[in-house]
């Protein structure tokens, strides 16, 4: 899939089918995560696959439907700064939506209980799953998934000094 494409289609989704994110895909998106730049490339973070304990987990998050059915859950463990941490998420749901994977990142409402279950003070969490409603990226043109998305326009959030 084009990058810009990519970036344009992709809508955070919290309905996830049924289906397994099959091995290989799942080993593309944490490596997507681990390719990510950071701060002086420390790499304050690993990436715990959360599976025996996802059920609990969802109860630490905002929304936790996302978690709960969701067929990968991720979550970004660690010291790595906000800043590190966001772009390796985005890395991670980028290249998730290359495979038709869609995700949404959850907020950590119950800390201790997130860093009991992953071994570690949780930055993110990160849920993925093939959609409910299936999506078609190439159905748009980039600039059309851009004309229809719900931001504001450039003229609002641009200016030069």
């Amino acid at each position: 899939m084009d990058t810009y494409l990519a970036i344009a289609s992709k809508r955070d989704e919290r309905a996830y089918a049924d289906t397994p994110v099959p091995p290989e895909v799942e080993r593309r998106i944490l490596d997507a995560g681990r390719v990510s730049g950071s701060s002086q490339n420390t790499q304050k973070w690993e990436f715990v696959v959360v599976a025996d304990g996802q059920q609990e987990l969802a109860g630490a998050v905002y929304a936790p439907q996302n978690v709960s059915t969701a067929a990968l859950v991720v979550a970004i463990v660690g010291e790595a700064g906000g800043l590190d941490v966001g772009r390796c998420m985005q890395n991670m749901m980028l290249a998730a939506w290359n495979d038709g994977v869609v995700s949404c990142p959850n907020g950590v409402k119950e800390p201790d209980v997130a860093a009991r279950i992953c071994g570690g003070a949780v930055k993110a969490i990160v849920s993925f799953g093939y959609p409910a409603s299936p999506r078609d990226p190439q159905s748009r043109s980039a600039e059309e998934w851009s004309a229809r998305a719900k931001r504001k326009s450039l003229d609002e959030l641009v200016r030069r000094a």
